[in-house]
């Protein structure tokens, strides 16, 4: 994971229930970032929900917990499509190889494929007749990176219980852009341990 040509979109999501489709994704945010450390940019968004959903009440209960996080994922939303076609033109105009990550990927991952399937050309991953991939290579699950650099076993790794300032003393909000920036930091950390460790032991 040392190549410089890579980018790495940080993303996380907000969302307001469990399943795609039922509910809705009602805030994201990018984060992108070479693995030395250098940041290509940020993308944040607070979306409309899709027609004919509703949130879930156990999810609304948790935010009721955390109102400012709630706040900041349903203020002044934008049409759906308005959104995902200025990420999809931002995520076009990075350096490099881009590649999709998340903590963890299997959340972000299929609510962000299911959005952009619905209402753009591309998806997370794409299929052998897909000539024009909005990402490359498979996308990178930060948990799954964390538990291998630390040697915990994955199942077992609560990932926000790594040292705060592997996330580069981002605190973990509820708020898209701050999570993602904390897992972006927590990215190139690992990248530094994992880099350190093969040069140990050479």
């Amino acid at each position: 994971m040392s190549d410089s040509s890579w980018v790495y979109v940080v993303t996380d999501v907000e969302l307001d229930g469990p399943w795609p489709g039922a509910n809705s994704m009602r805030s994201f945010a990018s984060v992108a970032v070479s693995l030395d450390g250098t940041e290509h940019g940020r993308f944040e968004a607070v979306l409309e929900p899709l027609p004919g959903t509703a949130p879930n009440e156990h999810t609304l209960a948790f935010f009721e917990t955390v109102p400012q996080a709630w706040a900041a994922a349903t203020e002044n939303p934008e049409p759906v499509t308005a959104v995902l076609n200025r990420w999809t033109t931002w995520l076009q105009a990075l350096p490099g190889r881009r590649v999709f990550a998340a903590a963890p990927l299997s959340l972000d991952g299929p609510w962000i494929d299911y959005y952009l399937r619905r209402f753009t050309r591309y998806g997370l991953h794409p299929g052998h007749a897909e000539t024009d991939p909005l990402f490359h290579g498979a996308g990178v699950c930060i948990t799954s990176y964390a538990a291998a650099v630390t040697g915990r076993p994955p199942v077992d790794l609560a990932i926000l219980d790594l040292p705060p300032d592997w996330f580069g003393q981002v605190a973990h909000t509820h708020h898209a852009i701050d999570d993602a920036l904390g897992y972006a930091n927590l990215l190139v950390t690992l990248a530094g341990r994992a880099a350190q460790r093969t040069c140990d032991s050479a």
